[in-house]
């Protein structure tokens, strides 16, 4: 962890994150009606891993196996020319976006701007029904028109703050911790 961050508060445990994953899983079934129509797409490196999460939880509600896909967007960031060593992912889209109703899946929602690279990526693979954003934390301060549909839990933060998601098979432990800068 950066030496320059000073841990101020841990906003989530592991059952607290499972908790909100689970709610998220029955609002998206809920809003939908179901899950027939339903494409979970994460955004990586850590909104892969929640939709996979999500997904689950939705196969076990509904007993239908929904797709999961993920995608990269680092090609997609406004701010790619100034972005050194970025390493490129891979987009995994498994299934035609074309007329599904898509669940992208972010972590944190910060400037909105992950998601609106993410909303990009998808765009360039077809024509979904809908595109709708669920995310595990709402951190506030956006700087595109964009609200995420599933919020696990909001954070309001100030901008030398910022939220660290651990999750066990990546950092061996599971929690969101709220952080600051050390200035």
């Amino acid at each position: 962890m950066d030496k320059q961050l000073k841990i101020k508060n841990e906003i989530l445990d592991k059952p607290s994150i499972e908790r909100a994953l689970t709610r998220i899983a029955h609002e998206i079934i809920e809003k939908n009606k179901g899950a027939k129509n339903i494409y979970i797409i994460g955004i990586r490196s850590r909104g892969d891993v929640l939709a996979m999460r999500i997904a689950d939880k939705i196969n076990e509600i509904e007993r239908i196996k929904v797709p999961i896909g993920a995608v990269d967007i680092t090609l997609y960031r406004d701010d790619y020319d100034r972005v050194t060593k970025a390493l490129v992912k891979s987009t995994e889209l498994p299934v035609s976006v074309d007329d599904k109703d898509i669940i992208l899946v972010d972590d944190v929602l910060y400037t909105g701007r992950s998601a609106r690279a993410a909303m990009d990526v998808v765009i360039d693979y077809g024509r979904p029904k809908t595109i709708q954003l669920a995310v595990l934390i709402d951190r506030g301060h956006r700087e595109l028109p964009i609200q995420a549909n599933y919020v696990g839990k909001n954070v309001p933060t100030n901008k030398n703050e910022m939220i660290i998601l651990k999750l066990e098979a990546s950092d061996g432990e599971e929690k969101v911790l709220l952080a600051e800068k050390e200035v």
